[in-house]
C-alpha cells in the first residue's frame, strides 16, 4: 500500500508514519531524510544533491523524484509513505507518472486536518529528547521526573528554534498557499481521507488504521 501523509507543519505526520512503519511494515520516504543520506552517500545522485546544496540552491523536483525513484527500485516491503513529498501539484502529477512507471499506484492520501490556533499551542509547548527523540509538551505530556527522558533516561532536551508563534505561523501560510491545493486534487481524485490531526496520538493512529481499511 502506498500512501501520502497530508498536512501543515506539527500536524503529527512523522509520528504517525513512525507507528506504520513499525505496525505495517511500511517504509517511510522523508525528503528531507533522503537528501541528507544522499549527500553524504558518495553516489552521482549524491554528489548532486550536495553540489545544490551547498551552494544554497533549492533542490530541484527532478532530483527529488530521482531519490524516490532509487527507494522505489528496491524492497518495497508494505509499502511507501510519502512524508513532505508531494508539497505542489507539479510534484503531485510527477509522483502518479513515477509510480505508473513502476507498475504502482497511489492507494490513499490521509489528510490530518488541524485548527490553527490549537496547533501554535500544541506546537510552541513541544521539546524532544536530543538522543532519542522522545516529544514531550509543556502541557500535555511532561516527562516522569523532570529534564530526564522517560523513554532513554537521558537529559537532552532541546526546542526547535523555530517553533515559536510567529515562524509557525509564517510556515502555515506557505503550507496554505503551496500545498494545501492538493487536497482538491486528491479529493478529485477519490484518493482523499481525512483524520483530526489534533485528537489523541492513539485515536489519530486508529483514524488512519479505518481510513486505511
Amino acid at each position: 500500500m502506498n500512501i501520502i501523509l497530508l498536512g501543515p507543519p506539527g500536524a503529527g505526520k512523522g509520528t504517525q508514519a513512525m507507528r506504520l512503519v513499525e505496525k505495517r511494515d511500511m517504509i517511510q520516504l522523508s525528503t528531507g531524510d533522503m537528501l541528507r543520506a544522499a549527500r553524504t552517500s558518495g553516489t552521482a545522485m549524491g554528489k548532486m544533491v550536495a553540489d545544490v546544496m551547498d551552494r544554497g540552491d533549492l533542490v530541484t523536483d527532478e532530483i527529488v523524484i530521482g531519490l524516490i525513484e532509487e527507494q522505489l527500485e528496491g524492497d518495497a516491503k508494505g509499502g511507501f509513505i510519502f512524508d513532505g513529498f508531494p508539497r505542489t501539484l507539479a510534484q503531485a502529477d510527477a509522483l502518479g507518472d513515477l509510480l505508473a512507471k513502476h507498475g504502482q499506484a497511489l492507494d490513499a492520501v490521509i489528510e490530518m486536518q488541524v485548527d490553527d490556533d490549537a496547533l501554535v499551542a500544541r506546537i510552541t509547548g513541544r521539546f524532544t529528547c536530543g538522543n532519542c527523540g522522545e516529544v514531550y509538551h509543556d502541557v500535555t505530556k511532561r516527562p516522569k521526573v523532570e529534564d530526564v527522558c522517560d523513554n532513554c533516561g537521558e537529559s537532552q532536551m532541546k526546542r526547535r528554534a523555530d517553533d515559536n508563534e510567529e515562524s509557525l505561523r509564517n510556515r502555515l501560510m506557505e503550507y496554505y498557499k503551496k500545498t494545501s491545493p492538493l487536497i482538491g486534487y486528491y479529493y478529485a481524485k477519490g484518493d482523499l481521507r481525512s483524520v483530526d490531526g489534533l485528537a489523541a496520538m492513539d485515536v489519530v493512529e486508529a483514524s488512519i488504521a479505518g481510513a486505511l481499511g
